[in-house]
């Protein structure tokens, strides 16, 4: 999505956005020697899983820990914030490669170290971009298993822990997953398994039996409204109002103060979608599920869900009460007129609509049949309204 991040000057704790309580509980358990050796980070997209992760590595790898936060000062807290750490290593879906031989996530390392010396926070869509590819489904192949195997049977360089961040283990190859069991579940003196999941329903069920889970809850409004005050300059009414449009999500956040390139072609299509849907303009329709048609899938399923977050936002904005609408300024100016078309009627009829038609993108349906019928169909739901 391009989306634009401020960097961050180091990765302890203090980088990580509204977490302060949880940070807490996990440093009393690891200082009262009950830190379990496989972790699972969980929590809603935004809200810092693998920011927290990266910040507990640096913890568990320091030699001069506070009660609070890692030293930042000792080589290991230099070696951790240039991304350089030989006891911390980094596993996360990627695409396969041209050459046809195994795929592993140090194949996409440099790229890796650039997303995230960045920001720690992106999406999976920001990764998929960075790959040059992203159409193609990222996954964690079975070649990775060996490899997660073989950084940690190495001895520690360092002397304390060896941290493996394992990002999204629900793209996990179910192989991959199978051969990590064993080691999960007794892994060598002072290693730390850290998975960092979106969706951990959809992990391997055997291997999520193996870790204990952590919740991130939303980011606090008012901590969101002063990092963009203190961070970005803005305005405390700017800052307080994006912050209460971002449910709670940084990155929601970040797109809330300038439309993406993917969101913006994203409400392009939506409104052009609405717009000739209600004309009843049948060729325009067909030309713009053709061009929807030829944007992949990952970016079609994405179109989906934004469109349907669209209808629920109009739909509100019926009820003129600005606490219920969690939009962008040209949102919901596109709103103002487009609302009252979206009622107690259509919405019902709209929402499953949208939920089908994603379900067949996700089944591989010709997506110029899935498209087309979805604009045809939206015209009798439009004038319903």
């Amino acid at each position: 999505m391009n989306t634009t991040y401020t960097n961050f000057s180091h990765t302890g704790f203090a980088s990580v956005i509204g977490q302060e309580a949880l940070a807490r509980h996990v440093i009393s358990i690891m200082n009262e020697g009950r830190l379990p050796h496989a972790l699972l980070i969980c929590g809603p997209s935004g809200s810092g899983k693998l920011p927290f992760a990266i910040a507990l590595a640096r913890y568990v790898c320091c030699t001069n820990p506070s009660s609070e936060d890692s030293c930042g000062q000792c080589s290991s807290c230099r070696m951790a914030d240039r991304w350089e750490h030989p006891d911390i290593h980094f596993t996360f879906p990627v695409i396969r490669r041209k050459d046809g031989k195994e795929t592993v996530s140090d194949d996409w390392l440099p790229e890796w170290r650039q997303r995230i010396s960045r920001s720690p926070y992106f999406s999976l869509d920001d990764w998929s971009e960075d790959m040059g590819d992203p159409n193609k489904q990222p996954i964690i192949y079975k070649a990775e298993s060996l490899e997660i195997q073989r950084k940690l049977s190495l001895k520690a360089s360092q002397g304390g822990y060896k941290v493996s961040i394992i990002w999204l283990p629900e793209k996990m190859n179910e192989e991959c997953g199978n051969k990590l069991l064993k080691l999960v579940e007794e892994p060598p003196a002072k290693t730390l398994f850290i998975f960092v999941s979106e969706e951990p329903e959809n992990i391997l069920p055997t291997l999520a039996g193996r870790m204990q889970r952590i919740n991130l809850h939303p980011i606090a409004e008012d901590r969101l409204a002063n990092y963009f005050m203190e961070r970005m300059g803005l305005t405390p009414a700017d800052a307080t109002d994006i912050a209460r449009r971002s449910e709670g999500s940084l990155l929601k956040a970040l797109q809330n103060i300038s439309l993406s390139e993917e969101e913006k072609a994203c409400f392009e299509s939506f409104t052009t979608l609405m717009r000739q849907a209600w004309r009843r303009d049948i060729r325009s329709l067909k030309d713009w599920s053709d061009q929807m048609a030829g944007r992949g899938r990952e970016r079609q399923k994405h179109f989906l869900a934004y469109a349907a977050r669209m209808i629920r936002e109009s739909f509100m904005a019926n009820f003129h009460n600005p606490e219920l609408n969690y939009m962008n300024r040209e949102e919901a100016q596109f709103t103002v007129r487009f609302a009252p078309f979206i009622n107690e009627r259509n919405i019902s009829g709209i929402d499953a609509l949208l939920e089908e038609a994603q379900s067949h993108i996700i089944q591989n349906v010709n997506p110029k049949m899935v498209f087309f019928d979805l604009a045809v169909r939206m015209i009798v739901l439009i004038k319903n309204g």
